[in-house]
């Protein structure tokens, strides 16, 4: 069974709806995606878990800096795991903030930054090769905690979609449109509850098996 390292921001990290910004929550191993999807798979599947609240494609945040570049962290991610058999990257919701000024095409950009690390020659030879599932995430509502850090970010969010859609037939990877089987919750109009995350991690592991 492979070894899969889940790489995204805090819909991987398993934040849930959260009624106020100074809260840090976080969803028990039960009911996080990436260990529902573990379980699915069966139990010789291993699962690397990295996902950071607050994380982007591969741009800097203006309060918490380069930390949250995933272009700074998918490097450190590959180097200190594996070998894995496949990556999943579920990004680009932290880059719908106002503050980042970024388009759909901007975002998916980044997105592709990503991939062209991942699927680097160095990286592929150090992995002795990985497969990579595209996740694109569902899309913000402009509503409950973060509705101002999101403004206008509903309408990019949802033409991310295609664009993710595309990128990823472009380059030969899996894709999952996680916006088909969940939403996000009105709490907070970014996070998922519990309920989606069972049902975002019965759908990635279907999405690997089918992959093979």
């Amino acid at each position: 069974m492979p070894t899969i390292l889940t790489y995204g921001d805090s819909n991987t990290h398993g934040t849930p709806p959260t009624p106020s910004a100074d809260l840090y929550l976080r969803l028990g191993p039960e009911d996080r995606w990436p260990c529902v999807m573990q379980r699915a798979l069966g139990p010789d599947c291993t699962l690397i878990e990295e996902g950071l609240p607050g994380r982007t494609t591969v741009f800097n945040d203006p309060v918490t800096g380069p930390t949250m570049n995933g272009l700074l962290g998918l490097p450190m991610a590959l180097r200190s795991h594996g070998p894995i058999d496949w990556l999943t990257i579920m990004l680009g919701t932290n880059d719908c903030q106002i503050h980042h000024g970024a388009t759909a095409e901007q975002i998916t950009g980044g997105l592709a930054a990503l991939i062209a690390f991942a699927l680097s020659p160095e990286m592929q030879t150090r992995h002795a090769g990985f497969r990579i599932l595209l996740i694109a995430p569902p899309p913000v509502v402009e509503i409950g905690t973060w509705a101002a850090d999101f403004h206008r970010g509903a309408a990019k969010s949802q033409a991310m979609i295609p664009l993710y859609r595309d990128l990823a037939a472009s380059r030969g990877l899996a894709f999952l449109d996680a916006s088909q089987h969940i939403a996000v919750s009105p709490v907070d109009g970014v996070h998922f509850d519990a309920t989606a995350h069972h049902r975002l991690g019965q759908e990635v592991a279907k999405a690997i098996a089918k992959a093979g």
